[in-house]
Order: C-alpha cells, then sequence, then structure tokens
C-alpha cells in the first residue's frame, strides 16, 4: 500500500507536496520521495524513511517548481533497497515522472514484454516501473514531436488494455501537466480537487480525500475506475473515460483499516462505515450470545475505535481504552518477518491494569490478519488481571492473499487461512471470538441508496478476485516469492550488496 500525490499549482508546490505526504504517511512508512518540476527541469529527492525523516530544509529548498509528484511506500513487490522508492523517472519520450499505488499482477508477463518487443530495460524488480514503461511505450507510440491531452488518454487506454491488477497512478511530463488514473476495477483510491489563491486556480490528485482537506483543497470527485484525470501547466483541467466496461470494484480493506477515519472514499465516509461495522456486529452478538456476561468494551487502538465505541453502546455496555499506544511505533502486520512483528507489539501497546483487572473483556479490533499482534494482546489482557478475554473482529475472517497492493501475500501466514473460526479462537487464547459477516461488512461500508458501488473487492475474506485473472497458480509463486521467509532471505541478500558497495 502506498500514498501519491500530485499537484499543478501557481506557485511553488514543495511545501503542499511534503504536507500531504505527512498526511498520507499512514499508507506507507517505508519509503518517501518528490519530483517538481521548475520549466522543463525536474528536481528529485527521495530514500528510505518517513517524509519527516526523508526531507530536509536543504532538500525542500532545491524542490523548485510550481509543479510536482509525491510518493510514500511500504512495498508489496520489488525489494526495500532505497533505489525502489518512488517516484520513477524514465527519459523516453518527452521525460515522465510516476508514482503508483497498487500491484500488477501481470507483471512478469509485462517485465518480458517490455525487454523483448517494446525494447525497454528496467532497472528495479518493482511493478511500478513496469506501469511507468507500458505507459511510456503507448505513449511513443503516438509518434508525436508535441503531444496534448488525448494523447495521454489513449496512452491510459493503452495501460489498460495491457496491464491486469489493482492501480492507481500519478505521473507528471515536464512542461505539460500533471495526470492521474485508476485501474478500470477502481480497486485503489484516487480523488482530485481544486484551491482558490490569488494567483489563480491550484489542483491536486491525492490517494485518499483527507490530503486535499487538510492543504485547504476542495474536493471535485472521486477518479472514477479507468477514467484519467489530466491538469495542464497553466491549470487547464480534462478528464476522460479510458477503459472499456470498467465496474467499481473498490478494496473493502480500505474501509476497514487502511484509509483515514477522516476520508471520503468513493462517496462513502470511512468514519460512518467503521460506526456501522460496530452496529453490525452488536447486532450479531446480541443475535448468537444474547445471554453475554461482558462488563467492559475496550478497543485495540487507532483504527477500531470507532467501531467498538458504537458496539458498546448497542449492547449497553461500558467503553473503556485500556490500552496506550506508542505513536512512534509502525502497522505491525506490514512489518517484514514475525519476530520483529512479535517483538513491536509490546512496544506499541501497554495495558492500564484497572481497566482489565477482574473484568470479562471484550477487545475489538478492525480485523485478523496473521493474528501475531491479537495473541499477545489477549496475552497481556490476561496479565493485567482479565477475568475472562472475548475478541471481536470488525472484519470477517482473512483467509485469503491480497494480491492488490496489500502485503498479505502468503496465505500459510493468515491465522484464518485452513482454520475454523473455533480452531482460530484456540490458536488466538481467546475465550471467544466473534467475527463479522461478510455480507454485515459489506452493507455498512455500501451505504445504500446513496453509494455508486457496483461491488466491492473482498477477495481477502472469500478468495473472489474481482480482476479474474489470479490463478492458483500464480498465488503459489506469490507465497514463495513473498513470505517471511524469502523476505528475510532477500533482505539478508541486500544488507550484503550494500556492505560491500560501502566498503568498496
Amino acid at each position: 500500500m502506498c500514498g501519491i500525490v500530485g499537484i499543478v499549482g501557481k506557485s511553488p508546490v514543495n511545501q503542499a507536496l511534503y504536507d500531504s505526504l505527512l498526511v498520507l504517511q499512514h499508507r506507507g512508512q517505508d519509503a518517501a520521495g518528490i519530483v517538481t518540476c521548475q520549466g522543463d527541469k525536474l528536481h528529485l529527492r527521495k530514500d528510505n524513511g518517513l517524509a519527516r525523516d526523508v526531507f530536509r530544509t536543504r532538500h525542500m529548498i532545491q524542490l523548485g517548481g510550481n509543479m510536482g509528484v509525491g510518493h510514500v511506500r511500504y512495498p508489496t513487490a520489488g525489494a526495500a533497497s532505497s533505489a525502489e522508492a518512488q517516484p520513477f523517472y524514465v527519459n523516453s519520450p518527452y521525460g515522465i515522472v510516476l508514482a503508483h499505488n497498487g500491484n500488477l499482477t501481470n507483471a512478469e508477463d509485462l517485465k518480458r514484454d517490455l525487454f523483448v518487443e517494446d525494447l525497454r530495460h528496467l532497472n528495479t524488480e518493482s511493478d511500478s516501473e513496469i506501469l511507468l514503461n507500458v505507459f511510456a511505450h503507448e505513449l511513443q507510440l503516438q509518434g508525436k514531436l508535441r503531444i496534448d491531452e488525448q494523447d495521454v488518454f489513449r496512452a491510459v487506454a493503452g495501460v489498460h488494455r495491457r496491464c491486469r491488477g489493482g492501480y492507481a497512478a500519478v505521473a507528471m511530463i515536464p512542461g505539460f501537466g500533471v495526470f492521474g488514473f485508476r485501474d478500470p476495477h477502481g480497486i485503489r483510491p484516487l480523488v482530485y480537487g481544486r484551491r482558490e489563491t490569488d494567483l489563480g486556480t491550484e489542483y491536486m490528485i491525492a490517494s485518499e480525500s483527507v490530503a486535499l482537506d487538510t492543504i485547504g483543497f476542495s474536493l471535485i470527485a472521486d477518479v472514477a475506475p479507468g477514467e484519467a484525470v489530466f491538469i495542464s501547466v497553466d491549470g487547464q483541467i480534462h478528464t476522460r473515460q479510458c477503459a472499456a466496461q470498467p465496474i467499481l470494484s473498490p478494496c473493502i480493506f480500505e474501509f476497514v483499516y487502511f484509509a483515514r477515519p477522516d476520508s471520503i472514499i468513493d462517496n462513502i465516509s470511512v468514519h460512518k462505515a467503521r460506526s456501522r461495522m460496530g452496529k453490525k456486529l452488536a447486532a450479531k452478538i446480541k443475535r448468537e450470545w444474547s445471554n453475554h456476561d461482558i462488563d467492559v468494551v475496550i478497543p485495540i487502538p487507532d483504527t477500531s475505535r470507532t467501531a467498538a465505541l458504537q458496539l458498546a453502546n448497542q449492547l449497553g455496555v461500558p467503553y473503556s481504552e485500556g490500552f496506550i499506544k506508542n505513536r512512534y511505533i509502525g502497522r505491525t502486520f506490514i512489518m517484514p518477518g514475525q519476530q520483529v512483528r512479535k517483538k513491536s507489539v509490546r512496544q506499541k501497546l501497554n495495558a492500564i491494569d484497572l481497566e482489565f483487572r477482574k473484568k470479562n473483556v471484550l477487545l475489538v479490533d478492525d480485523s485478523i490478519v496473521r493474528g501475531t499482534t491479537s495473541q499477545q494482546i489477549i496475552q497481556m489482557a490476561r496479565d493485567a488481571g482479565a477475568h475472562r478475554v472475548y475478541f471481536a473482529s470488525a472484519a470477517p475472517p482473512v483467509r485469503f492473499p491480497n494480491v492488490y497492493g496489500i502485503d498479505m501475500p502468503a496465505a500459510s501466514e493468515l491465522i484464518a487461512h485452513g482454520r475454523t473460526e473455533d480452531e482460530v479462537a484456540r490458536e488466538l487464547g481467546a475465550d471467544r471470538l466473534i467475527f463479522q459477516e461478510l455480507g454485515d461488512l459489506i452493507d455498512a461500508v455500501q451505504k445504500k441508496g446513496k453509494s455508486h458501488v457496483d461491488r466491492f473487492d473482498t477477495s481477502v475474506f472469500d478468495g473472489l478476485y474481482v480482476t479474474g485473472d489470479v490463478t492458483p497458480e500464480y498465488l503459489q509463486a506469490l507465497e514463495a516469492n513473498r513470505n517471511d521467509g524469502a523476505k528475510t532471505a532477500y533482505g539478508s541478500f541486500s544488507e550484503n550488496v550494500i556492505d560491500l558497495y560501502n566498503s568498496a
């Protein structure tokens, strides 16, 4: 998962891009990058780390220009070296900068086609560079010395014909403009907005609406599935549907976990969706466990708070904050390696004993993925003196890998894969485990009567992949390449290469 942003302004955009990346930091904590355009010249700064650490005053001074693109990353494809930090740049044709959020499911086929047929060279293992080169090749096919927005739209249409998977991208051509596009299923989010200034109208494209809100832009719309939005260097905006049969199928896990609660995605308030998840979960408890003995509902911060509060209200049970979170520790399920995740949980959360002692506690989390965090939190509740520890998930069991840009690709590492709910409860050490029903989750997010979503990508729960091209063989290869063992081996190899390079 990544965060992307592009701005066409009337004054220097470096500060606005930086501020946007800070707001989108929850979408990627591994690396950050900004490219700005000053006339026909590009200025680049990118590296591993949080945005606040990557960009210093000296870097910001060098990022001149009224147009630019930014990116925050955690890796789901490729390596974790700074060379794979985005945005990426390709010189031919015209010079193109691109930042990407998502994952291409036919990346290996595209890589071969780029090398053999398109005669293009790739420098990294990132599918984002593949996407950039596919677009560049499609644009080059126009065969024009000077291009216009229609040429960009035709190139995006070519991308949609060739690329499979979930992708949202923002790109820039020096002296020409910034544009964004979304895959024909709209799996990954993308929005655009405007801001009026004394110098004229400025435009912005970003992963989430909260990035617009916080720096004074007003939301125009979501980029529709298959649509491209082009903003010229002089501030003219153009849009066009570039896919043959778009079907809006956003990833439902955005609403469960990834997106900020103050964002609106595809006309759905993330906060309201999570509130409705809590109501649905409470209804299930009333239906299946009417004689419950829950003394207190305690959320696992931060994402589950909204659902937990509504659940407590619906059950008529006290709600309490029982865990204090260290906000300087990253999200644990996206950390590479099980041992790192285990170590980080105790650093991340600390229990307040008084809220647990001699009580039957219902812990509420947004989801259960690998189960590492949940196991330790349940044990922390027991250590704090809880009499019984129940656990509720605002999402159904995560049983299948994600292939569209969320780092949970190895089915064997998902605690619910191949297990019944009772078996998961025993594995976690909970006295009782309550999962959300998939139908209830869809109803909670759908916002009936107002949402224009055709369907949701719920593949992590039901194994149904909306792009229709994900085979068992693909999933097996994905698991082999991206499980924790593979990441550890690749990480050791990368560290050795870096050590050799530094000693040279």
